[in-house]
């Protein structure tokens, strides 16, 4: 079964621009819901209280303020949180509050600061309608235009009075729709510039997995060569006999270093017991009786930490007669390979000899009695 595989490079650039893009967006948002917040509270909140006696209807004005505070809190941190108040309920609302306001300030008030709707509703269609099109926006600045302009009408209003809401309108309007168009641009250009970052990363970083692939590819060509080159040469140059045993021996031996080297580039879950049942599947192709017991999954581990746990016993393997038993018990922080079989002949295991390697990480024994011969190869964390 293959490995399973790390996210593609498309997705891993699609996800850090989207990161990118989501905390500017998040800073953008937190820009806008202070002003809303603190020109509600900071001007509109004294205006109200200091001209709450002149109002025809008081009452309405600063219910209004008050209901427009509250959901504007609730909207915010729910923008904060990534789940907004439905927009167009809201908006609605909105408008209802501004109609009801223009409608209770009276014509003393009406371009006052009391008249508190002129100032930070537009604040407020933004955190409404964040995230979604600008046109959305400037149709609600329309209807709130609508609003304010029938109530300077039904006033009577004067060449004056309608130069002054033009001013109004332009005034109140403009700030919110920058603030708003500018956080989508700089959300947009947060993305496309972190999409860029991260491809230049992921070419760079193919690039460096391309060197490095091609100088693996090397290093286990010089080892091929080092395993099998050596005999086949005295074979071809007639220099051993096929038929000596000791030659049988160092064929079989290069021959599980070959399939040993050709498993380390394969893709699977556990690649210490593939490369070692790789040296088994050969042993027994020679007719050996081999029992392979584990327990446990072995950690993932680096190419050099495989090649010292398994060399050594592979070797032996390969020399061994009558019967062998090969066994791999793993842990998060400890793996032991131990190899027994008869003690038939005077034969040391090639590769790295007995003791640490150079790290101290993987520790080598080997030990016989005249009957029974046993190896172990141990790493530790």
């Amino acid at each position: 079964m293959p490995a399973p595989r790390g996210p593609e490079p498309v997705e891993v650039i699609a996800g850090s621009a989207a990161a990118v893009a989501h905390a500017s967006d998040r800073g953008a948002r937190i820009v806008a819901i202070a002003i809303a917040l603190a020109w509600h509270v900071a001007i509109g909140l004294p205006a109200v209280l200091s001209a709450r006696a002149e109002f025809p209807a008081p009452a309405v004005v600063v219910a209004g303020w008050s209901l427009v505070a509250v959901t504007g809190t609730v909207a915010g941190v729910r923008l904060l949180r990534g789940t907004p108040l439905p927009s167009w309920p809201h908006a609605a609302l909105l408008l209802t509050v501004d109609a009801a306001v223009f409608a209770a300030v009276g014509e003393r008030h009406l371009f006052a600061a009391a008249n508190w709707v002129w100032g930070t509703l537009a604040w407020f269609f933004v955190l409404a309608l964040w995230g979604r099109r600008v046109t959305g926006l400037l149709a609600l600045l329309a209807a709130h235009a609508l609003i304010a302009l029938t109530a300077v009408l039904a006033h009577g209003a004067t060449t004056a009075d309608l130069a002054r809401y033009a001013m109004y309108a332009y005034g109140t309007s403009s700030l919110p729709v920058a603030i708003f168009v500018g956080g989508a641009a700089i959300v947009g250009l947060a993305r496309d510039r972190a999409t860029a970052a991260a491809a230049d990363h992921a070419l760079a970083a193919e690039r460096v997995a391309a060197e490095r692939a091609r100088s693996e590819r090397r290093n286990r060509l010089a080892l091929v060569d080092a395993a099998a080159g050596e005999v086949l040469g005295e074979l071809a140059a007639g220099r051993a006999d096929p038929s000596d045993p000791e030659v049988r021996r160092r064929c079989v031996l290069a021959a599980a270093r070959l399939r040993r080297l050709i498993a380390e580039s394969d893709d699977v879950p556990d690649q210490l017991l593939h490369e070692l049942r790789a040296a088994v599947d050969l042993a027994e192709r020679q007719g050996l009786p081999i029992d392979l017991v584990t327990i446990g999954t072995p950690p993932p581990l680096p190419v050099p930490i495989r090649r010292r746990l398994a060399d050594p016993l592979t070797g032996m393997l390969a020399a061994a007669q009558g019967w062998a038993r090969l066994t791999v018990v793993s842990g998060p922080d400890e793996v032991v390979v131990s190899l027994v079989t008869p003690d038939r002949e005077v034969l040391e295991p090639t590769g790295s000899p007995p003791g640490a390697d150079d790290d101290g990480r993987v520790e080598h024994r080997n030990e016989r009695d005249g009957e029974i011969r046993w190896a172990q190869t141990r790493w530790r964390r």
